[in-house]
């Protein structure tokens, strides 16, 4: 499938999980827990309150080198809006893009996300765990803060 098709197919609609497409154009479903969602909420409210200069965005679909991945939260500058508002999915990645980790993800799998967001033009991408702990990681590997958000909490305290 195409993820036109995807988006557009009336049985794939309202469903209670995550949809991702891999190379092969075959669904991938993760389910999410409402921790999730917390933590997803959370992050992009208290990242829209530190960069001003752009804007968050959930559920955002990018185009890796292995099918569509739809991450999280993405934090996007205002001009990468500006060049990519008409695109589903994003062709490159957004400056940063964060998954809130599933009981059901692997360590192989996250690592892969991160290494698929990064290829695809991503400065960082974070990881929120299930106990609210970040980790954040750009082009040299894991960082010890955010260079884009220095300020950002470590950990989410709900």
């Amino acid at each position: 499938m195409t993820w036109q098709e995807v988006i557009n197919h009336p049985s794939l609609q309202d469903l209670p999980f995550k949809i991702e497409l891999n190379a092969r154009g075959v669904i991938e479903m993760s389910p999410a827990t409402n921790w999730h969602g917390f933590y997803q909420t959370e992050i992009a409210i208290l990242l829209s309150q530190q960069l001003t200069h752009g804007r968050c965005i959930s559920e955002a679909s990018i185009q890796t080198t292995d099918g569509v991945r739809v991450a999280d939260v993405i934090w996007a500058t205002r001009e990468f809006i500006r060049q990519n508002h008409d695109q589903t999915p994003f062709l490159t990645a957004p400056q940063i893009c964060i998954e809130i980790i599933s009981p059901s993800n692997s360590k192989k799998e996250m690592q892969q996300k991160i290494n698929l967001y990064l290829e695809a033009g991503a400065s960082e991408v974070w990881l929120c765990n299930l106990e609210g702990e970040l980790s954040f990681y750009g082009q040299e590997g894991q960082l010890e803060q955010s260079k884009l958000a220095p300020k950002f909490l470590k950990k989410i305290e709900l």
